[in-house]
Parts: structure tokens; C-alpha cells; sequence
């Protein structure tokens, strides 16, 4: 199996489990969303080669949504920025997901936000 570390969020092989930073989620996290209490979308750096062929290009960010009626959604993508349009589309699926009264609730928070 492949391993990656990031250097510039670019991707490059390495063969060094020992090196303890490359597995902590701070060195990893690409983004992560909390619409409620109880739903998240969460896009990290891999580390390991999850697609699994030989021949496919590698896929080394995934994307999974956490709680809600998409709870375990998952997808993976070869690039930092792949990931980052990626983590918006799982973001907008979650949130489409919602109940009006919750989604309504979030873009006002939104707004109050963007105001300060």
C-alpha cells in the first residue's frame, strides 16, 4: 500500500510510519463543517492510498458526513483541491438533507455572522 505525506497540501510518497506527524489530525484536516450539535462534514489527508488500484489514480483526501439522514456518506479525491470542492458538495448534500426549520435556522445564524 502507498503512503503519502503532505508538504504545500501536495501529496508525496514516503515510506516512514515512524514519522508521528504525518498521522496527527492537525497535520491532515483539509476542512470540517458543523451544521448541528449532532451533523458534520469532516475532509481529511489519508495518508494511505485507499484506491486500491494499482492502475486507477491515487485517492488520498475523503470527505464523510457524521450524523443526520446522510450519516456515512463518503467520498475520496486524488488533491487538496479536489477535496475542497468535494467537502462543499457533501456540505450541501447534508444541508439539503435537513428539515426547513433547521436549514432556515443555519442561514440565519449565517447572516448574523457575516454581519460582524
Amino acid at each position: 500500500m502507498r503512503t503519502y505525506k503532505l508538504i504545500n497540501k501536495v501529496p508525496v510518497l514516503f515510506d516512514d510510519f515512524t514519522d508521528k506527524d504525518v498521522w496527527k489530525i492537525e497535520n491532515r484536516r483539509v476542512a470540517e463543517t458543523k451544521l448541528t450539535k449532532d451533523i458534520w462534514v469532516s475532509t481529511v489527508f489519508l495518508v494511505l492510498d485507499h484506491s486500491f488500484n494499482p492502475n486507477g489514480p491515487v485517492l488520498l483526501f475523503e470527505s464523510m458526513i457524521f450524523g443526520g439522514k446522510k450519516d456515512g456518506y463518503q467520498a475520496r479525491y486524488s488533491t487538496w483541491e479536489e477535496a475542497e470542492v468535494g467537502h462543499k458538495k457533501a456540505v450541501d448534500l447534508a444541508f439539503k438533507s435537513l428539515d426547513k426549520r433547521t436549514r432556515c435556522r443555519i442561514k440565519r445564524i449565517e447572516k448574523q455572522n457575516n454581519k460582524t
